[in-house]
């Protein structure tokens, strides 16, 4: 009987430890994929706003509108 409480011991120590290390590589995949997600977000966003200052320069260059067109390429810059 004593063997066998030693062997549950034992497993359980092990389990113990198992879950544990288990438990800090999914914290640390976590910490990991939440990094990519705000990553992904600040890409998104610098799409969004390129994609909003060639909708801004597609009239005025079809216009060859050119103090429209440095206007807008003006703006860009200032926030750069």
């Amino acid at each position: 009987m004593s063997d066998l409480r030693t062997t549950v011991d034992r497993v359980r120590t092990r389990g113990a430890r198992l879950r544990g290390a288990r438990g800090a590589s999914v914290r640390a995949r976590l910490r990991e994929l939440e990094a990519e997600v705000q990553e992904n977000r600040r890409l998104n966003r610098r799409v969004a706003e390129l994609t909003d200052l060639v909708t801004e320069l597609v009239v005025p260059l079809a216009r060859r509108d050119d103090a429209a067109v440095d206007a807008v390429l003006e703006r860009y810059r200032s926030m750069i």
